[in-house]
């Protein structure tokens, strides 16, 4: 029976309601993607019992369903990420892109995850949406509320971890947080991505080799030959990358001016993205020679998001520290991307934008992970205090992991000593 609702053309009144706590752990990550995958593995080797809710069918995030298929600054990392590098080597799905970066096969990545999850004790739970969040009189983040096919289920913890990348724990407990460019809110453009097979990859070499131009000769090569095709991409660098065999991702869109918290503004950058996929297609193949048997094989099912909330912390990593290269005593990784712009305006460039400083390698303090308005509040990956500019160079997924192996550790301890995240030293 449809119940009869006030109404008025603002708003509709809801019924009060009592939302039953499904689980009390001890630490609960919200969001499965690198920095969420990190956390949980982490707090839940080092004791705690960790639940690890996500949104999507598979852990990964922008790795799987995002069919992002790379992983930036990966170099020279310790902890999970070598321990992961090895697993998909085991299944023949790693790929060194150069020194510092690899590739990987998408649905590869998804098992080994859920192995490796399952292994350390994480208790997960898919198609899980976060949607409030309940706190305290004195500011310590209590529960957190989901909607799922479930019903409506709280999650109480005395430590819980934002990995959802938009920082959506933090401002729903209330968390003040940055969006975009300072002074103007301007965000980095959205970017679906595919995978496509049928391409040799000597053919690919030798199409290339004969259009070299610098450093960033295949990306030059790429935008040629889809341009003799007949489509411009909007997105001025696209990028081919090989995964194993004749498996390829593909990224040549930018979706501009999107909101990371508006789902209709979403929907239309996806659709529009995946009609310029298509079209992509279609300019590659018509050309025949090394694009003959183009075939595509899946479009993501998450558009990939760069830029969503940055939630305020204890302490905050700035461009300065960047240009200065500066080290932490309580650093939980060490950053050595680049300031990685992706246009904010295609009437300036479809690219990425010069960056106004040189990037020397520099830290991440651990008190950019621990939430400054509300106690019991760890984030890690690109929701973590910082500025537009220092954003574009740590939000790459090399780093997330780190960062997120961090606050697991340190949620851990929370758990074990009774403290609050800020009361916990990092060295």
């Amino acid at each position: 029976m449809v119940s009869s609702l006030p109404m008025n053309p603002i708003s509709i009144n809801e019924p009060a309601r009592r939302t039953l706590v499904s689980e009390t752990a001890d630490v609960v990550v919200c969001g499965g993607g690198p920095a969420g995958i990190a956390a949980a593995i982490s707090a839940a080797r080092a004791g705690a019992r960790t639940r690890l809710l996500e949104g999507h069918g598979a852990l990964g995030g922008i790795w799987t369903t995002g069919l992002l298929g790379y992983v930036l600054d990966a170099d020279k990392r310790e902890g999970l990420l070598p321990e992961l590098v090895e697993r998909l080597k085991a299944r023949d799905s790693h790929r060194l892109r150069n020194g510092a970066n690899f590739l990987f096969h998408p649905e590869v990545m998804k098992v080994v995850l859920e192995e490796m999850c399952l292994e350390a004790g994480v208790e997960l739970r898919f198609h899980t949406h976060v949607v409030a969040a309940m706190v305290s009189p004195q500011k310590r983040l209590e529960a957190v509320i989901t909607e799922s096919k479930s019903g409506r289920e709280a999650w109480m913890a005395p430590v819980f971890i934002d990995c959802t990348g938009d920082g959506d724990v933090g401002a729903l407990a209330g968390c003040s947080f940055s969006v975009g460019r300072e002074g103007t809110g301007e965000v980095q453009p959205l970017s679906l991505l595919a995978m496509v097979s049928g391409i040799d990859p000597d053919e690919l070499n030798a199409f290339f080799d004969e259009r070299r131009k610098g450093d960033w000769a295949g990306k030059h090569a790429f935008l040629e030959a889809l341009r003799e095709g007949g489509h411009e991409p909007s997105y001025g660098y696209p990028g081919l990358f090989h995964v194993r065999d004749q498996l390829f991702i593909i990224m040549a869109n930018h979706q501009y001016g999107v909101p990371h918290d508006d789902a209709q503004a979403i929907t239309d950058a996806t659709i529009r993205a995946r009609s310029q996929v298509e079209e992509c297609m279609k300019a590659l193949r018509r050309q025949g020679g090394v694009w003959r048997n183009l075939e595509l094989v899946a479009t993501g099912a998450q558009i990939g998001v760069r830029e969503g909330r940055r939630i305020h912390g204890r302490e905050t990593v700035t461009v300065g520290d960047l240009a200065a290269g500066r080290a932490r005593e309580n650093a939980v990784c060490r950053v050595t991307f680049g300031i990685d712009v992706h246009s904010t305006n295609p009437g300036r460039t479809k690219g990425i934008e010069a960056a106004p400083v040189q990037t020397r390698p520099y830290d991440i303090p651990y008190g950019s992970l621990v939430a400054a308005d509300v106690e019991g509040l760890l984030m890690a990956g690109r929701c973590i205090s910082g500025d537009f500019l220092t954003h574009s160079s740590y939000r790459v997924t090399g780093n997330a992991v780190a960062m997120g192996e961090a606050a697991g550790r340190a949620a851990a301890r929370c758990v074990r000593e009774g403290r609050p995240p800020h009361e916990i030293p990092f060295p």
